[in-house]
């Protein structure tokens, strides 16, 4: 077991996938596949629930936003490929998420929760986990919620941005603004 840590290498993963139109479970992926390019690894507790379809569809209307910065998206929950494939066939005024511009990822072992750090024992699912790892597969940045607390796909983008400066970035940073000692 590898637990994840800010500075120092992700943990790997190699997890089974749903992308809308493809058959679920056709292909795996893993973190070496983002190798040369950031990635933007969330965790979420479960499909068809209620706060989950919020985060995963502004983070689908954003995507373009993340292309640009070089970064890629992967969500993952311990449901499985086939309830990922039925939720993003499903319109979103019904209760689904729709197509998604990114895959879906399956953590049924709970492995890969486990591994970064956020598997509730008590509910048997993951916490809203958020990890940044840069192309050379650093875990960059790392936030966790409780249950019942979307993520920002404002403030994910800023701090991808202010990652890849590379300098230091002051409180409430946003592209354009002044950095420490500059």
């Amino acid at each position: 077991m590898c637990l994840a840590q800010v500075g120092k290498s992700a943990p790997d993963f190699s997890m089974p996938i749903a992308c809308f139109g493809e058959a679920p479970g056709k292909r795996r992926m893993t973190l070496n596949e983002f190798s040369g390019r950031w990635l933007i690894l969330f965790f979420y507790p479960l499909d068809f629930t209620d706060v989950c379809p919020t985060e995963l569809i502004s983070m689908s209307d954003r995507i373009e936003e993340f292309s640009e910065l070089g970064a890629e998206v992967l969500g993952v929950s311990v449901d499985s490929v086939h309830a990922h494939a039925a939720w993003m066939s499903t319109p979103r005024l019904q209760g689904g998420v729709g197509p998604l511009k990114y895959p879906l990822a399956s953590d049924m072992t709970r492995s890969v929760s486990s591994n970064y750090g956020i598997l509730s024992d008590e509910a048997c699912v993951a916490l809203r986990g958020l990890f940044i790892v840069d192309p050379e597969g650093v875990l960059q940045y790392a936030a966790v919620t409780n249950l019942n607390v979307g993520r920002s796909t404002d403030e994910t983008l800023r701090v991808l941005q202010a990652l890849q400066t590379g300098g230091l970035c002051p409180a409430d940073w946003k592209p354009g603004s002044a950095m420490v000692g500059m």
